[in-house]
């Protein structure tokens, strides 16, 4: 029985390996020849458009993240908040302490906001003001800097130094350098203004950041609001993995005290992060699509090999060949089909990766999607699940077709011309 059974195996492999490699031209090499091409194109397609996805999500998490903080912890007094101005809190070490030793929690930063308007002799722009300390951490901020160096701050007093964003300097024409007057007004009505000098000039490419905002000495934001040297706006968290935001989140809002909260910069600008989602959503949409033109396209093929071979498939039977066999032989013809095309879309889809990412080939609007390239993360896992899946479905699939030898009668077979 085993030794009947090896020769079947045999035997269908055998045969299906003599049609693969079959030299002479016909209607059944050039189908075979498109189905690997259709294959290699679905393969290639869904690995670089995730790759892109990937790169895209990263990229503009990364410019969001890096300006704000992932998670925000402020102080609810007298049950009110602002967008614009956070009210004055005590540095609370204690707080500080908890925040910090939080696993998924890189670094705690504290930070103050202030509205201001900017003077130069072009013109006028209002922005809103962030104002940082020394533990600020620029190097994740240093890919956005064009021109200049970032705020640098003094052991006494306040720094007298500003960062605007290429936005604001090209409308003030300003550069680096250069001083300006920066107008704030109290909430009796009354104005202060201050000589910076601009240090640096950024651009994150986010047109509301660059439009809206500017950096400086939070020691700055203290003297014009008369809070002493422990009042801040708020701390902000920078976590190991952005896409931890929402459980840290959630984490933290449970358990800090009475009078505290958090708030996700995903709340803060939910307009971003909707549209990143929509993005994966396409992403899964277009994997979805290239496995269907994949999987229709290797059914095609199949069924145009054994209707071309029915002369084959009736003289198999004719000979004693069981329906099995017979159908493994286009089983194994049909992987050879899918394996061929999944590594060639494979290599094809991570060399168009590598070349983009080397070379930035691919170029964005940077006001339409925060990014000037397409960015590239090849995530391996992800390559190898596309590749699996593919020749899983594709081999579930092509078992229907098989079913047509079945029926074929061998005495329409042997005599079909």
């Amino acid at each position: 029985m085993k030794d009947s059974k090896k020769t079947a195996l045999n035997l269908s492999f055998f045969v299906a390996k003599r049609l693969a490699n079959k030299n002479k031209s016909s209607l059944s090499r050039f189908i075979i020849r498109l189905a690997i091409g259709a294959t290699t194109l679905s393969v290639a397609v869904m690995i670089v458009a995730t790759s892109f996805v990937n790169g895209f999500q990263q990229a503009i998490s990364n410019k969001v993240f890096s300006f704000w903080g992932h998670v925000r912890v402020l102080q609810n007094i007298d049950n009110k908040s602002t967008t614009s101005e956070e009210y004055p809190i005590t540095a609370n070490f204690k707080i500080e302490h908890y925040l910090e030793k939080i696993p998924e929690v890189s670094s705690v930063e504290r930070f103050a906001t202030k509205s201001a308007l900017l003077k130069s002799p072009a013109g006028i722009e209002s922005i809103l003001l962030k104002g940082i300390d020394s533990s600020f951490d620029f190097k994740r901020m240093n890919s956005f800097l064009m021109k200049g160096k970032w705020v640098s701050f003094k052991d006494s007093g306040y720094s007298k130094e500003i960062n605007i964003s290429n936005y604001t300097a090209n409308h003030l024409n300003l550069s680096v350098g250069d001083s300006l007057f920066v107008f704030f007004f109290r909430n009796d009505g009354s104005k202060s203004a201050r000589k910076l000098t601009v240090s640096g000039i950024f651009k994150t490419g986010i047109e509301d950041y660059d439009k809206n905002f500017s950096l400086c000495d939070i020691n700055l934001i203290r003297r014009l609001n008369n809070w002493d040297v422990n009042q801040i706006g708020g701390y902000e968290l920078f976590l190991k993995n952005y896409q931890s935001t929402d459980s840290v989140n959630r984490k933290i809002y449970e358990e800090l005290p009475q009078g505290w909260y958090s708030k996700s910069i995903k709340e803060v600008y939910p307009n971003i992060f909707d549209w990143l989602n929509l993005q994966g959503q396409i992403k899964t949409i277009l994997l979805l699509i290239m496995i269907i033109i994949a999987t229709v396209n290797l059914i095609t093929c199949l069924i145009i090999l054994v209707l071309e071979r029915n002369r084959m498939i009736g003289i198999l039977k004719t000979l004693g060949a069981q329906n099995w066999t017979i159908q493994k032989i286009f089983l194994y013809n049909s992987s050879f089909i899918a394996i061929a095309g999944i590594i060639l879309g494979s290599v094809i889809g991570l060399i168009i990766c590598w070349i983009q990412d080397k070379t930035g080939f691919i170029q964005l609007d940077e006001s339409a999607y925060f990014i000037s390239k397409a960015e590239v993360i090849i995530i391996w896992w992800q390559v190898i699940l596309i590749d699996v899946i593919t020749f899983l479905i594709c081999m579930l699939t092509l078992i229907i077709p098989t079913y047509i030898i079945r029926r074929t009668s061998i005495i329409r077979s042997v005599t079909f011309k």
